[in-house]
């Protein structure tokens, strides 16, 4: 079991690199945050595989808060995509 695990932490590392590959030199900006999204997902399955392999429940808080500041840090970037602005600030008070 403890081959399987570390064969699939491999694996995902290494998609991890093509994933950065595709964030830096991404076609376009959508790209970009697609590939910033998965590489969020594939840090939690890496620091949730660690979890297993430790046997430990402490890192289920820490994948709680990568998964939280991942869709956080994708619907600003996609807004920022979209509108050009994050906050968009209402200027006619």
């Amino acid at each position: 079991m403890t081959y399987f695990i570390w064969t699939a932490i491999v694996i995902i590392a290494i998609s991890m690199v093509a994933l950065t590959y595709r964030v830096v030199k991404g076609p376009t900006p959508s790209d970009r945050v697609i590939a910033l999204d998965a590489l969020g997902v594939t840090l939690i399955c890496i620091v949730g595989l660690f979890s297993i392999l430790v046997g430990t429940n402490f890192f289920l808080e820490i994948i709680l808060l990568l998964a939280i500041l991942s869709f956080i840090g994708t619907v600003a970037f996609s807004k920022f995509i979209e509108k050009g602005d994050i906050i968009t600030r209402d200027d006619s008070r």
